[in-house]
Protein backbone atom coordinates (compact mmCIF):
# COMPACT_ATOMS: atom_id res chain seq x y z
CA UNK A 1 0.00 0.00 0.00
CA UNK A 2 1.60 3.27 -1.06
CA UNK A 3 -1.12 5.89 -0.68
CA UNK A 4 -2.81 6.59 2.63
CA UNK A 5 -6.59 6.40 2.08
CA UNK A 6 -8.50 9.57 2.85
CA UNK A 7 -11.79 9.10 4.71
CA UNK A 8 -14.21 12.00 4.99
CA UNK A 9 -17.21 12.10 7.31
CA UNK A 10 -19.68 14.88 6.50
CA UNK A 11 -22.28 15.95 9.00
CA UNK A 12 -23.51 18.43 11.54
CA UNK A 13 -24.17 18.61 15.26
CA UNK A 14 -27.88 18.09 14.66
CA UNK A 15 -28.87 14.44 14.25
CA UNK A 16 -30.41 13.56 10.88
CA UNK A 17 -34.21 13.66 11.26
CA UNK A 18 -34.63 10.69 8.91
CA UNK A 19 -32.08 8.56 10.77
CA UNK A 20 -34.02 7.48 13.85
CA UNK A 21 -31.81 6.20 16.69
CA UNK A 22 -28.64 6.73 14.64
CA UNK A 23 -25.60 8.26 16.37
CA UNK A 24 -24.61 11.86 15.62
CA UNK A 25 -22.23 12.62 12.76
CA UNK A 26 -19.42 13.43 15.21
CA UNK A 27 -20.05 10.18 17.12
CA UNK A 28 -19.97 8.29 13.80
CA UNK A 29 -16.64 9.91 12.93
CA UNK A 30 -15.12 8.91 16.29
CA UNK A 31 -16.59 5.40 16.10
CA UNK A 32 -15.24 4.84 12.56
CA UNK A 33 -11.80 6.09 13.51
CA UNK A 34 -11.66 3.67 16.47
CA UNK A 35 -13.13 0.70 14.56
CA UNK A 36 -10.78 1.10 11.59
CA UNK A 37 -7.74 1.51 13.85
CA UNK A 38 -8.69 -1.66 15.73
CA UNK A 39 -9.35 -3.81 12.67
CA UNK A 40 -6.42 -2.55 10.59
CA UNK A 41 -3.65 -2.10 13.16
CA UNK A 42 -0.56 -0.20 11.98
CA UNK A 43 -2.15 0.65 8.61
CA UNK A 44 -2.20 4.42 8.19
CA UNK A 45 -5.26 6.30 7.04
CA UNK A 46 -6.45 9.87 7.16
CA UNK A 47 -9.91 10.63 8.53
CA UNK A 48 -11.53 14.03 8.75
CA UNK A 49 -14.82 15.40 9.98
CA UNK A 50 -16.42 18.05 7.77
CA UNK A 51 -19.16 20.15 9.38
CA UNK A 52 -21.59 20.96 6.57
CA UNK A 53 -22.91 24.04 8.39
CA UNK A 54 -19.53 25.77 8.56
CA UNK A 55 -17.79 27.63 5.73
CA UNK A 56 -15.62 25.28 3.67
CA UNK A 57 -12.56 26.31 1.63
CA UNK A 58 -12.31 23.09 -0.40
CA UNK A 59 -14.60 23.21 -3.47
CA UNK A 60 -15.26 19.44 -3.49
CA UNK A 61 -16.17 19.44 0.22
CA UNK A 62 -18.42 22.46 -0.34
CA UNK A 63 -20.15 20.62 -3.20
CA UNK A 64 -20.88 17.58 -0.98
CA UNK A 65 -22.06 19.84 1.86
CA UNK A 66 -24.50 21.57 -0.50
CA UNK A 67 -25.76 18.23 -1.84
CA UNK A 68 -26.46 17.07 1.72
CA UNK A 69 -28.19 20.33 2.62
CA UNK A 70 -30.33 19.94 -0.53
CA UNK A 71 -31.37 16.45 0.67
CA UNK A 72 -29.53 14.57 -2.08
CA UNK A 73 -27.70 12.62 0.66
CA UNK A 74 -28.46 11.82 4.28
CA UNK A 75 -25.81 12.63 6.85
CA UNK A 76 -23.49 11.51 8.15
CA UNK A 77 -22.08 10.88 4.68
CA UNK A 78 -18.88 8.81 4.52
CA UNK A 79 -16.49 8.92 1.55
CA UNK A 80 -13.27 7.00 1.05
CA UNK A 81 -11.06 8.47 -1.66
CA UNK A 82 -14.11 10.29 -3.05
CA UNK A 83 -16.26 7.12 -3.17
CA UNK A 84 -19.52 7.22 -1.17
CA UNK A 85 -19.53 4.21 1.18
CA UNK A 86 -22.42 5.12 3.45
CA UNK A 87 -24.97 7.74 4.40
CA UNK A 88 -27.35 8.14 7.30
CA UNK A 89 -27.00 4.98 9.35
CA UNK A 90 -23.38 3.93 8.67
CA UNK A 91 -22.38 0.26 8.64
CA UNK A 92 -18.83 -1.03 8.92
CA UNK A 93 -18.92 -3.70 6.21
CA UNK A 94 -19.01 -1.33 3.19
CA UNK A 95 -16.34 0.85 4.83
CA UNK A 96 -14.07 -2.16 5.36
CA UNK A 97 -14.71 -3.42 1.81
CA UNK A 98 -13.67 -0.08 0.33
CA UNK A 99 -10.54 0.09 2.51
CA UNK A 100 -9.58 -3.42 1.40
CA UNK A 101 -9.82 -2.24 -2.22
CA UNK A 102 -7.08 0.21 -1.22
CA UNK A 103 -4.82 -2.53 0.13
CA UNK A 104 -5.92 -2.82 3.75
CA UNK A 105 -5.75 -6.24 5.37
CA UNK A 106 -7.30 -7.15 8.75
CA UNK A 107 -4.85 -7.62 11.63
CA UNK A 108 -4.36 -11.24 12.68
Amino acid sequence: MTKIPNIEVYGTDQICASCVNAPSSKDTYEWLEAAISRKYKDQPFSISYIDIEKPLQDAKQQEYAERILEDEFFYPLVLIEGEVVGEGYIQLKPVYQELEKHGFAAAE
